[in-house]
């Protein structure tokens, strides 16, 4: 009877626990990183005591939370070190990063945060950030890839990436493609414009001197 006790109470804080990383991870898709941990809580339907067991701190949990997403950025760029033609493989991690973070905004914001403390969590970061500089290094190689390009840009292009806001999941990842090649064609060198992803509709739209502008945008400045 008393086995069957131990096994009941693990078995609930694991529940418990899957509860509030499951409530984490979608409040702090939909509300940023700096939701107080009582509504966590209440969403995961446990008290803050229990929730504060299993994670001392907000760090812990939002590192806990993102780890599979981490783990993902950290294959795709080993899938872009695998392709046998650097640039290429360059170019298939930009578009899959794009659309990882076009998926998970949350994740961006724990990609960009540092926690010192969560030492699996910023080892994989490091690991993935490393990796992203490998597939810099290799696609300079090729000649395909500007030489100016830094690991840097990477960044600056996760966090323009993230700025993408759409009514839809879909219509989201379908900028963010688009986006990812404009991207990739600004970091060409040297340029050669391919097709587009079609554009998606992103707010309402009216035409303006066979311009496409939102509507209410203002009027044109020619003057008159």
């Amino acid at each position: 009877m008393t086995t069957h006790l131990t096994h009941t109470l693990r078995s609930d804080a694991r529940d418990n626990r899957e509860r509030i990383l499951d409530a984490a991870r979608a409040v702090f898709v939909t509300d940023g990183l700096d939701v107080p941990i009582r509504e966590i809580a209440r969403r995961a339907e446990v008290g803050p005591a229990t929730l504060y067991r299993h994670f001392p701190t907000k760090e812990m949990l939002v590192a806990e939370a993102f780890t599979d997403q981490m783990l993902a950025c950290r294959s795709l760029v080993d899938e872009g070190l695998a392709d046998s033609d650097p640039w290429h493989g360059f170019c298939l991690a930009v578009e899959k990063l794009c659309e990882l973070q076009a998926r998970d905004h949350g994740f961006t914001a724990a990609f960009m945060s540092a926690f010192p403390r969560a030492m699996d969590f910023t080892a994989i970061r490091t690991s993935s950030l490393t990796g992203a500089a490998e597939l810099i290094r290799r696609a300079k190689d090729t000649g395909r890839l500007r030489p100016d390009i830094v690991l840097d840009d990477l960044i600056l292009m996760i966090m323009a990436n993230n700025g993408i806001h759409a009514d839809t999941p879909a219509a989201r990842i379908a900028a963010s493609r688009r986006f990812a090649a404009l991207m990739i064609q600004a970091f060409q060198t040297p340029p050669e414009p391919s097709p587009l992803p079609p554009v998606p509709r992103l707010v309402p739209a009216v035409s303006v001197h066979g311009f496409t502008t939102p509507e209410g945008s203002g009027r044109c400045c020619s003057g008159g």
